[in-house]
């Protein structure tokens, strides 16, 4: 490969809120690195970013990474950056998309950045995700209520992998995951067949909910950027589950934030490390869906929030992401603050007022 001051990198689904992300925070940090951008741009709104990227110098190239003449044009690189997927946990199961297609995307296209990588001797990160770990442990955590969040009880905790810090790498991945956990968890597996076959390195990082400005957020995808762009615009805004309280928490991390540590793992000189390293904002950037509620009440005005007892399929009462060892392989953590991010949203759903309807 070449060296790091020449480094080529390939960012699928460039013009998705991640993939952009990325390319913006390589810029800021006046990284030596040249960026290659491909997005089949079917996701509403990205045509938004694919603007904003050819200001910043990227070389874009319409195309769909599961068709594989698409691959034809684009230039040898050093590095691909996998930041292409379905994020849906309900995908594929919900009726508006296919399991096939969900498949399609995330597995038959992981394949086929395997395969140029193999051809063109490039190594490989894939941004997977949190929804690897099994849902029926995660549902069946001993919760007590603190406050206004749930908080798991580890005194009647008998699970392996969880621990005050969150869960970590040793946590249970059997299904049930959800087709869209399960498509993720098979790209991770053979991500790591193909590197350990065709002598190519692979990284797998385990991504819990990402979050800032510009997210084309949705319900059931990027819920903190939703949650504050529903509240400020007056949509309807409901705590589905788990009695109606909100008490549900999840953490969240800034995207851009995921820069320090690729560039780690790009430079790695070829020693041993963990292959799979999960990350997220941890407890310390964390909240409950109430706990957001607060904040965004405080921020744009009180409104009400409907209370629905109905129950959905691979809903979690808690997920915090332990990122223990990513701090302690790569020296990783969140760089950005949970109000840096959750302001970041609100000043931009305050000057874009209609991006909700973006992302439908």
């Amino acid at each position: 490969m070449q060296g790091i001051e020449k480094m080529k990198v390939l960012i699928t689904g460039v013009c998705g809120f991640v993939g952009s992300s990325l390319v913006e925070r390589l810029r800021q940090n006046k990284e030596e690195v040249e960026i290659v951008g491909i997005d089949n741009l079917i996701r509403s709104g990205s045509e938004t970013n694919r603007r904003r990227l050819k200001e910043m110098g990227v070389r874009l190239y319409h195309g769909d990474i599961r068709m594989r003449s698409d691959f034809e044009a684009l230039p040898d690189v050093d590095w691909v950056v996998d930041a292409a997927a379905n994020p849906s946990v309900m995908a594929g199961v919900d009726g508006k998309t296919s399991s096939r297609q969900l498949l399609e995307h995330n597995l038959g296209g992981t394949i086929e950045l395997l395969e140029y990588c193999r051809s063109r001797k490039a190594g490989f990160i894939l941004l997977s995700t949190s929804r690897v770990y099994g849902v029926e442990p995660l549902a069946s955590l001993p919760m007590k209520v603190v406050d206004r969040r749930f908080v798991p009880d580890l005194a009647s905790c008998a699970v392996s992998g969880v621990s005050v810090e969150g869960v970590s790498e040793d946590f249970p991945a059997e299904p049930p995951l959800s087709l869209y956990g399960t498509s993720k968890r098979a790209a991770e597996l053979l991500a790591l067949e193909y590197g350990q076959a065709f002598d190519f390195p692979v990284w797998i990082n385990r991504c819990g909910v990402m979050a800032g400005a510009g997210q084309f957020g949705r319900a059931d995808q990027g819920i903190v950027s939703f949650w504050i762009h529903a509240w400020r615009a007056g949509l309807p805004l409901r705590y589905i589950g788990f009695g109606g309280s909100g008490h549900q928490v999840r953490d969240f991390f800034h995207p851009g934030d995921l820069v320090s540590l690729m560039l780690s793992q790009m430079r790695h000189n070829g020693g041993k490390a963990p292959r799979i390293v999960n990350l997220g904002g941890g407890t310390t950037i964390s909240v409950s869906l109430a706990e957001l509620s607060d904040w965004c009440c405080q921020r744009f005005g009180k409104r009400e929030v409907e209370a629905s007892k109905v129950e959905r399929p691979f809903d979690i009462p808690w997920m915090v992401m332990d990122s223990s060892l990513a701090k302690e392989t790569w020296g990783w953590q969140p760089e950005t603050t949970m109000e840096s991010i959750l302001e970041e949203i609100a000043s931009h759903a305050e000057s874009h007022p209609d991006w909700l309807q973006l992302a439908e």
